[in-house]
C-alpha cells in the first residue's frame, strides 16, 4: 500500500516498538486505516482536521493587527512582524529596564533582535541568555519568551523574587531566534523546521539550527543531507544566525552565567550533553538546579517534567546551542521541551499558552534564584 504521509521526527527516530505521529492526506485516511487493522497496527488519530487546527491559529489576522499594543494579547501565537512591533514598543516605553538591540541579520536579511533586561544598578552584573524559537515550528517559545517580559515588567515593583532578579542580573531574551523560519511557518509551511538557508545542489531549504553549532558538528543525531530536518548544514555556524549568536555569547561568555533555550515538545528539563553519554563536571550543581526546577513547575498545575542529560533523557544529538554553551563556559545549560508530550504537538491549542507560561515561569525563576547562592 503506498500512502502520502509525513513524520515530525528524523527517519532514525522512528524504531520498532515506539509511537510515531504522522500527518495523512484525507484521501490516504480511507485507505490507510484499514491496512493499519488488518495489520494489527495499533492507532490514535489526534487531530481529526489539521487544516482546521492549522487555521484557527494562524486565522482571525485582521482582528490581531487592529488591536494597540497596550493591549497585546500574551494567550495568542502572533506573527514574526507583531512580535517585533511590540519589541520596540516596549523599549519604548520601558527604557528603565529594556534595550533592544540587534546581533545582526538572518540569511534572508531580518534583524536578530535581543532585549537586555534589568536594572542599570551596577556597571557589572551576571547575566541570564534566554532564547526562543530556534526550531521555527516551536511557537510556544516565542510565546514564552514574550510572558517572560511580560512578568518581569508587571511584577517588578510587587515581586521581592523578580526585583532580585533584574537588580542582581541582567536577561539577554531573544524572543525568535529563527526568524526567517518562523515567518516561513505563519506564511508556507507550518510545520517547517529548520533556517531559510539555500542548498544549490539539492535545492533544498535550511539548516537545523539546532544542529550548525561547533560542537561535535555533525556526529550522532545530525544528518549531512541537506533535504533532511536534522541537517547540521556545510560547516559550523555556516548559518548566520547561528554565527551571529556564538558570536555575542563568545564576548560576554565571562559575564554569562546560564544559557537557557526553550523548545517543544515533550515536557523535559535537559541538561548537558547531548552529544555523549557522560557526567558534567558541575553535575551536582546542575542536577540541583533542575530537580528544584520541575518540582517548583510542578507545583502549578501538577505538571511533571522528566529532567536530566539530554542524551539519556531524550536522545543522542550533536552541535547542540546547550553543549556549545556549556563548552564555552557558560556552567548552567539547560533546554526546555515545553508542553505537550505529543497530542497537539507542535499544534499547543493557544489556550494552553497561559499555563504553560505559568508554570515554566515558575521553573525559570527558581533556576535564576540558583544562580544567586553559592552551590559547590
Amino acid at each position: 500500500l503506498q500512502v502520502d504521509l509525513w513524520q515530525p521526527s528524523s527517519p532514525f527516530h522512528i524504531i520498532e516498538g515506539t509511537v510515531t505521529d504522522v500527518r495523512v492526506s484525507q484521501n490516504t485516511t480511507r485507505s490507510l486505516l484499514p491496512y493499519l487493522q488488518q495489520a494489527n497496527i495499533p492507532y490514535t488519530i489526534l487531530i481529526p482536521d489539521l487544516q482546521k487546527a492549522i487555521e484557527n491559529q494562524t486565522g482571525l489576522r485582521s482582528y490581531r493587527n487592529r488591536r494597540s499594543l497596550s493591549e497585546y494579547n500574551y494567550e495568542v501565537y502572533h506573527s514574526l512582524e507583531e512580535i517585533q512591533d511590540w519589541m520596540h514598543h516596549l523599549n519604548r516605553t520601558h527604557s528603565d529596564l529594556v534595550h533592544m538591540f540587534s546581533v545582526g541579520k538572518s540569511y534572508e536579511g531580518r534583524p536578530l533582535y535581543v532585549f537586555k533586561l534589568g536594572k542599570r544598578s551596577r556597571p557589572y552584573k551576571k547575566a541570564v541568555w534566554i532564547d526562543c524559537g530556534i526550531h521555527a515550528r516551536e511557537w510556544i517559545g516565542p510565546a514564552f519568551c514574550q510572558w517572560f517580559v511580560k512578568e518581569a515588567l508587571q511584577t517588578y515593583q510587587t515581586d521581592p523574587a523578580m526585583r532580585k532578579m533584574l537588580t542582581q542580573l541582567y536577561f539577554y531574551i531573544m524572543p525568535v531566534f529563527n526568524v526567517d523560519g518562523y515567518h516561513f511557518s505563519w506564511t508556507n509551511d507550518r510545520f517547517w523546521r529548520k533556517t531559510r538557508s539555500k542548498n544549490t545542489r539539492f535545492h533544498c531549504h535550511g539548516v537545523d539550527a539546532n544542529r550548525n553549532w561547533k560542537v561535535k558538528w555533525c556526529d550522532e543525531g545530525a544528518s549531512f543531507h541537506p533535504c533532511d530536518d536534522t541537517y547540521c548544514g556545510p560547516f559550523p555556524e555556516s548559518e548566520p544566525e547561528v554565527k551571529a549568536v556564538a558570536h555575542f555569547l563568545r564576548k560576554h561568555r565571562k559575564q554569562i552565567k546560564a544559557y537557557l533555550s526553550f523548545h517543544a515538545y515533550a515536557q523535559m528539563l535537559l541538561y548537558p550533553y547531548s552529544y555523549k553519554y557522560a557526567t558534567i563536571p558541575n553535575f551536582n550543581c546542575v542536577e540541583s538546579a533542575a530537580y528544584n526546577a520541575v518540582n517548583a513547575l510542578q507545583s502549578a498545575y501538577g505538571i511533571r517534567y522528566r529532567y536530566g542529560p539530554a542524551s539519556s533523557t531524550l536522545y543522542v544529538s550533536s552541535g547542540s546551542s546547550m553543549d556549545w554553551a556549556y563548552k564555552n563556559g557558560i556552567p548552567y545549560a539547560f533546554a526546555f521541551e515545553l508542553r505537550d508530550t505529543g497530542h497537539f504537538g507542535f499544534l499547543l491549542p493557544e489556550t494552553l499558552i497561559k499555563p504553560t507560561c505559568t508554570e515554566t515561569m515558575l521553573a525559570v525563576k527558581n533556576i535564576t534564584l540558583h544562580l544567586l547562592k553559592k552551590c559547590h
